[in-house]
């Protein structure tokens, strides 16, 4: 490795490094470490601070300018089936079909049907106490054992979350990761979904028959915001939870035939931005009905959207920041050229690259992120599939979730496991989700 290389890859782990530092131990906001960091490896990469400072700001307008919107509506959907029982209904109607034996499954199909519009802290909080319920009513045991036949049940929806959420457009990981790489959106959803499935059925109710044993709950933290007016009907609230995926892979599926490619009618249906706006226009006057005008459903609705918004776009938009810095450094080339020279699969680093940034700042999104921003010039000298490396990259970016990840507070406390014990069961059912999910995709990669 020349000197101009070394002083490259010593820029990006100090910046990463500095970053983790501030968002873990200095308990700052990612958007101030993040910004930190990229600002730390442009300097030390020899950038001009004029340039940097470009640098920062057109990876902030990148990412907010393509994925805001989408951010914004996603929250928005989940807030109006939230605040509507329109999930929960679907949730206790699937579980009322299915017996204590069936059980696990039904709340994995649940999880993943309904995580597809929803970003998975919204899925978290509004699934886990549907589940609780349901697991309290099912288990007569006492002690331990009622405690892990609990988990077994609450497990497998928190697989169906998390496989969607890595894996399935349009979450924003994946969406990004599209978007960046110019991966085609209806077949990265189809080669997400053949692998989201299989992947959660072993890092849920498969993996959750060994690692609930002996782990005991204490009582979680649930709370109940729903508003108090009539229920929506289910098959209404099943067809808007599942409208947006149906209008892109329509508008997708739709221009393979010759006759329609490029239709005006199908391109605008498989535009996400779109897809989700209508959705929420449909959903609006179907769910909340007459009450649609009552200011407390608006404001329940928007104070929602706007307060995890916030955070979220915040977040990522720093994380772009840090994206572009590494690639105006000239790191996505220097992957490029070590691709090239030691034959190392484009698939295995982008995991790779997920994994090292999710370890070091939690974020499975600022993960995707920045391996997406570093890997165009690998999948342009390497050939491989773009919807591939999306995929590899949305499984390295869940991996082995610990402490400085939101999502493993936020599992603890609406679980009820102790630290150990959420390391034990969360942690290692995000990363069986990771390893399994790379081992599809490369599977995968000699089919296609």
């Amino acid at each position: 490795m020349i000197g101009s290389d070394l002083r490259l890859v010593i820029a990006a782990v100090s910046g990463i490094l500095l970053a983790v530092l501030m968002i873990v131990r200095g308990r700052l906001h990612p958007f101030i470490g993040l910004l930190c960091g990229a600002f730390t490896v442009g300097l030390l990469a020899g950038l001009p601070l004029p340039d940097v400072a470009k640098a920062v700001q057109k990876g902030v307008g990148d990412i907010i300018g393509g994925t805001g919107l989408v951010v914004a509506l996603g929250l928005s959907l989940g807030a109006m089936l939230h605040l509507s029982g329109a999930a929960a209904s679907l949730a206790k109607a699937a579980l009322n079909l299915t017996g204590a034996r069936a059980a696990p499954w039904a709340t994995l199909g649940i999880a993943i049907i309904v995580g597809l519009p929803l970003f998975f802290e919204t899925g978290l909080v509004l699934l886990l106490p549907i589940v609780v319920a349901a697991a309290e009513e099912m288990t007569g045991k006492d002690g331990a054992e009622r405690d892990a036949a609990k988990l077994r049940l609450i497990m497998p929806a928190l697989a169906g979350l998390g496989v969607v959420h890595a894996l399935v457009p349009p979450h924003p990981g994946p969406l990004l990761a599209v978007e960046a790489l110019g991966a085609n959106l209806g077949r990265t959803m189809l080669y997400g979904i053949l692998i989201a499935i299989p992947t959660a059925v072993i890092a849920g109710p498969l993996l959750a028959k060994f690692t609930t044993r002996g782990v005991r709950l204490a009582s979680p933290v649930i709370t109940d915001t729903g508003l108090d007016i009539a229920v929506p009907p289910r098959m209404l609230s099943l067809l808007i939870v599942l409208l947006p995926v149906l209008s892109i892979a329509v508008g997708e599926i739709g221009q393979m035939v010759p006759a329609f490619k490029g239709a005006a009618g199908l391109v605008a249906a498989s535009n996400p931005v779109i897809a989700l706006l209508l959705t929420n226009l449909i959903a609006l006057p179907l769910l909340f009905g007459r009450r649609l005008r009552d200011v407390a459903i608006q404001e329940a609705v928007w104070h929602e959207t706007m307060g995890a918004a916030g955070a979220i776009l915040l977040a990522i938009g720093a994380g772009g920041a840090l994206k572009q810095v590494l690639v105006t450094a000239g790191l996505s080339d220097l992957l490029a050229r070590t691709v090239l020279m030691y034959a190392i699969s484009p698939l295995l680093l982008g995991w790779l690259v997920a994994v090292a940034i999710r370890l070091a700042a939690g974020s499975a999104t600022v993960a995707t992120i920045t391996a997406v921003g570093i890997m165009p010039g690998v999948v342009a000298s390497s050939g491989v599939s773009p919807e591939l490396v999306v995929l590899a990259i949305g499984a390295g970016s869940v991996f082995f979730s610990h402490v400085n990840d939101p999502g493993f507070w936020l599992v603890k406390s609406y679980v009820g496991t102790s630290t150990a014990d959420t390391f034990r069961t969360w942690s290692l059912l995000e990363t069986t989700i990771s390893v399994v999910g790379l081992i599809f995709v490369m599977a995968l990669s000699h089919v296609v």
